[in-house]
């Protein structure tokens, strides 16, 4: 197949690129600035802009199928980017897109927490309204929700690799006892991978979740054990001290987290049925300890 795809120089995009090409499928990568030409003949790259539909129609044309991923954690709305137009905005104009080039085989990157709560903030509340359009269009979609995602090139786990590394204690957001269930980056792009060709994947919204749960400050313990130290100390930082802090500090590119992105943290990041989507994908679960260790090299 050849797959227009949305958001692949991303983190996770990287990974879904290399694991269709891996699988034998073309791939056509929709680029802000044309970069250096690729070392295979199996990627192409489209400029255009994801913002602007006129741009992608060309790009989309003589595929058989389209996969969207773009999406922010972090809005900076002086630069013209929010959650409503990368998630809402974005989400319409590739479904056009897709409709007017007649593509009907379409996968959507959303996130796990969506429709569980709407008291959780605009980015859940946006990556809602972005599945709803999918689900309204005439698109054979698939939409995926990932949890916590881990691997080499993820800001997350370089962040709390550089931190277990570096500093003499670790700063942990409250107690630290909320819980998640990190799902390693090589599954969700084997999951993006098998769903392309699987008719039962159709109209199939997939919670994924890893197969194990951590509390944050297991987590934190996790990656201790990936660089072999026995032992890390932590410093928890009460909330009433964080989160006003935080509401300051967050204007600033350089402040890791917003309190949008507390919110969610302390509400935790888990799924009901953590094996549901492996096993209707056909996948065997990365333990998160290898998709550590691959991400730092060793």
């Amino acid at each position: 197949m050849r797959i227009f795809i949305t958001g692949a120089s991303g983190f996770v995009g990287t990974h879904i690129v290399n694991n269709l090409v891996k699988a034998g499928h073309s791939v056509r990568c929709l680029v802000h600035t044309h970069l250096p030409s690729n070392t295979t003949n199996s990627i192409e790259q489209f400029t255009g802009d994801i913002l602007e539909p006129s741009t992608l129609l060309a790009g989309a044309s003589g595929c058989d199928a389209i996969i969207h991923l773009v999406g922010i954690i972090r809005p900076n709305p002086k630069k013209g980017i929010t959650f409503a137009r990368l998630h809402i905005e974005a989400s319409k104009n590739i479904i056009q897109t897709a409709q007017l080039a007649g593509i009907k085989r379409y996968l959507h990157m959303s996130a796990n927490g969506v429709g569980a709560n709407s008291n959780r903030g605009e980015y859940l509340r946006t990556k809602e309204e972005a599945e709803a359009l999918v689900r309204k269009s005439n698109l054979e979609w698939t939409i995926f929700r990932p949890s916590l995602i881990i691997g080499q090139g993820g800001d997350f786990t370089r962040l709390l690799h550089q931190q277990v590394q570096r500093l003499p204690t670790v700063p942990v957001i409250g107690d630290g006892n909320y819980k998640l269930m990190p799902v390693a980056v090589e599954d969700i792009a084997q999951g993006f991978t098998k769903a392309l060709t699987q008719r039962d994947a159709i109209g199939q919204t997939y919670q994924c979740c890893g197969p194990s749960c951590y509390t944050y400050n297991e987590l934190i313990d996790l990656f201790a054990t990936s660089v072999d130290k026995a032992k890390v100390r932590k410093v928890h930082v009460p909330l009433p001290l964080i989160q006003p802090t935080t509401k300051i500090m967050q204007r600033f590119s350089t402040f890791p987290i917003t309190s949008e992105q507390i919110t969610m943290l302390l509400g935790g990041n888990t799924c009901k049925d953590k094996s549901s989507w492996y096993n209707k994908l056909g996948l065997t679960a990365t333990p998160l300890l290898d998709s550590i260790k691959k991400a730092l090299g060793k």
